[in-house]
């Protein structure tokens, strides 16, 4: 861009020839290009600030589900720091209830916070309506610049019917994210079923979940993990999720340093399980 620069103001050759009018034209010529360069640079200089870090492993964010009970997760954060991991739960406003915008708000401030604080990257881990946030924080949030991969934990990524029916019979006890986790929500129709790229997802779920439908989990993209299909005995419930030892297992290998697998099975069941 110098070289370029310098040639259109003439110290390469020279102005003398040219009209007053053609210098003024290439003179502008020039300004424009400069202009051009310095928001490119700027651009680039300032994106690459917020950007993970390549696939090394940094804080782990535990998003709350609605109503933002963290007893689980504070259990699976302290599993994870004895891993070795950094992890923190992230507080959401109006405990959990209020719009999902918000609380990926809220995600997006502990995700800056972290990055400050020198982590290369985050990690997510999304329990229930906590996988909802975590995606909309990647999709409309600036999040796929910072995640490195997310895990989300009996999400009803199809919404629940739950929901729908406390929108139904007792519209004024449905809070906001209660209506916009309801099936087929202007919120969910904008989100779609596929995760979004280029963070590496996994959804796990389990076929005891009383709360969210294990139909409503799945999510393209991802992989999805279903417990019962790992191990046959498997009990989980729905607010069991975090502090599940196998679900643990399958988290701390999902966020660890190697590629995550691309399914987990049968064979995998006994070394999954942590002990608590």
């Amino acid at each position: 861009m110098q070289v370029v620069f310098k040639e259109a103001l003439g110290q390469s050759g020279g102005m003398g020839g040219l009209s007053p009018r053609r210098r003024v034209f290439v003179v502008g010529v020039a300004v424009v290009v400069l202009v051009l360069g310095l928001v490119v640079t700027v651009r680039v200089v300032g994106g690459g600030a917020s950007r993970a870090a390549g696939d090394r492993p940094g804080t782990v964010l535990l998003v709350p589900g609605y109503g933002g009970g963290t007893d689980g997760l504070r259990v699976l954060a302290d599993r994870l720091r004895a891993a070795g991991r950094d992890a923190v739960v992230v507080d959401l406003p109006g405990d959990g209830t209020g719009d999902l915008a918000g609380q990926a708000r809220a995600l997006d401030r502990a995700a800056d916070r972290a990055l400050r604080g020198g982590a290369p990257s985050v990690d997510v881990v999304g329990h229930s309506a906590g996988g909802v946030v975590a995606r909309l924080w990647v999709r409309e949030r600036g999040g796929a610049g910072k995640a490195r991969r997310i895990v989300t934990l009996g999400t009803p990524h199809r919404g629940v019917d739950l929901a729908a029916a406390g929108l139904a019979l007792a519209p004024g006890a449905c809070r906001r994210a209660c209506q916009e986790l309801a099936p087929g929500s202007a919120l969910l129709r904008r989100l779609g079923d596929r995760a979004p790229g280029p963070v590496r997802w996994t959804s796990v779920w389990s076929e005891r979940d009383e709360t969210v439908p294990p139909a409503s989990s799945p999510l393209a993209g991802a992989v999805d993990v279903d417990l019962q299909r790992v191990c046959a005995d498997a009990r989980t419930r729905h607010a069991e999720l975090p502090s599940d030892p196998l679900v643990t297992g399958i988290v701390l290998r999902a966020l660890g340093d190697a590629a995550p697998p691309a399914g987990f099975g049968p064979a995998d069941c006994a070394a999954l399980r942590v002990s608590s």
